[in-house]
């Protein structure tokens, strides 16, 4: 009976790490940029000596879904989103390099870009880009960021710099579980591509909302029947002591 119930207890627990991430999931579904991550279950045997007689089940984060969200107009010069499979270049809070789909750029007050969360923007060189006082930015298709330096006649545009965009092989990428979208471990490295970019817009979260219901319904289901499993466990342990107390 203890076998059955290990395997019950092990399939419960399985369940509720499925259940985390898909309420994750769910939770991000306004959060824009947000990438929905996949879960799978698959068999695990016993590994050791003698026979592989029993089968435990075990949740996997196998991989993330890159797919596209919906484009949000919002009409923010600073809010820009790539097209053509394209990732515009942050720097992550470890000093690594990371990538986005779409980000709200902002100016701080020592000039230097950096995304919503504070993450430093980096240039076609990898440098953090940073920006004289300015009357206004605008940033082209192509990523070229121009400006009107405070002091100069409002039709004085000036190219000043340009975001670092590129092109990764999707299965090069993974998602670490701080939230960060990077190259792989022996990934190809990334130079500069020719990227659109769009400006006064932002990639919403491609997380289905529907499907994440279904899926919180379905693994819900789930856990009871493990549960099931261990409450029927005790109830044949039960019977099983009262046959041997038998004289």
């Amino acid at each position: 009976m203890d076998r059955m119930l290990y395997i019950a207890m092990s399939g419960a627990k399985e369940v509720m790490l499925s259940q985390a991430n898909n309420s994750n999931n769910l939770a991000n579904a306004n959060t824009d940029g947000f990438k929905q991550d996949f879960n799978v279950f698959r068999a695990q045997h016993v590994q050791g000596p003698g026979l592989a007689s029993r089968t435990y089940s075990m949740d996997e984060r196998p991989a993330t879904d890159f797919s596209a969200g919906a484009i949000k107009v919002t009409g923010r010069e600073l809010d820009v989103v790539t097209k053509e499979d394209g990732f515009l270049a942050i720097q992550a809070p470890n000093g690594d390099e990371a990538f986005v789909r779409s980000a709200s750029l902002q100016v701080l007050e020592n000039g230097n870009l950096v995304d919503v969360k504070g993450n430093p923007v980096l240039n076609e060189t990898g440098i953090q880009i940073n920006l004289p006082p300015t009357k206004s930015i605008t940033i082209g298709d192509d990523g070229t960021i121009s400006i009107v330096p405070a002091d100069s006649p409002s039709n004085q545009l000036v190219v000043l710099d340009r975001l670092k965009l590129v092109k990764p092989n999707i299965q090069d990428l993974e998602k670490g579980l701080d939230g960060f979208i990077r190259l792989k471990e022996g990934g190809a490295p990334v130079v500069q591509e020719n990227v659109t970019v769009v400006s006064g817009a932002v990639e919403s979260s491609n997380v289905n909302t529907a499907t994440a219901l279904v899926n919180m319904i379905e693994l819900s289901r789930k856990y009871e029947m493990q549960v099931k499993m261990m409450s029927t466990t005790k109830t044949h342990s039960q019977k099983s002591d009262s046959l041997l107390s038998l004289k």
